[in-house]
């Protein structure tokens, strides 16, 4: 791709206000969303992890704009290998997901959720993964697990194991789901 939105993601860094004057062209053309999708969803791009972080802002906001890549976007999730990608993504997962519970109609099938599901205890176990990868991911599975009864048991297992191998911030994450889970249990 050599078109002038694909220059503007090579060139873009992680500073915030880059990210989103790249969102909102997205936002003002959306003719400019397959391109983001295709170029976030090719891992071989070595600008793929751009394009994810763009695209983070962009679901943000719209994450009906996802519906109609639901399926290449979740065939895609274990593909995903770089940290910086895999945080936006892991994030992507997570609006997904909220969406799916709050729509009535269902944003997300039985595989889109298997599929998320799958790639959210593999970030989470990942022993080099990021925290922030895996705090998302968590909090996914959380979600998740009010309509799956087996993710709990799972997460409670997991989480603890990660204490004395993870930081401050991993802990505080795991801390707070696990105090979500008892109380959910006691509901």
């Amino acid at each position: 791709m050599n078109t002038d939105f694909y220059l503007k993601i090579e060139k873009s860094t992680a500073h915030r206000p880059i990210r989103h004057e790249l969102s909102n062209m997205v936002f003002n053309n959306s003719n400019l969303l397959p391109e983001l999708m295709a170029t976030a969803l090719n891992t071989s791009d070595k600008n793929h992890h751009k394009a994810c972080w763009i695209s983070e802002l962009v679901f943000e906001n719209k994450i009906e704009w996802l519906k109609e890549y639901l399926d290449v976007f979740c065939n895609n999730l274990s593909n995903f290998t770089s940290d910086s990608a895999i945080r936006s993504i892991s994030k992507i997962c997570l609006f997904a997901i909220q969406e799916h519970q709050k729509s009535e109609s269902g944003f997300l099938n039985g595989k889109h959720i298997s599929q998320i599901t799958e790639s959210c205890f593999d970030w989470l176990i990942n022993p080099v993964g990021k925290v922030a990868n895996k705090a998302y991911a968590m909090r996914t599975l959380f979600l998740i697990g009010k309509k799956e009864d087996w993710i709990y048991p799972e997460l409670e297992h997991i989480l603890p194991q990660g204490f004395p191998l993870h930081t401050a911030a991993y802990k505080a994450a795991a801390k707070d789901i696990l105090k979500q889970i008892e109380k959910a249990k006691k509901r």
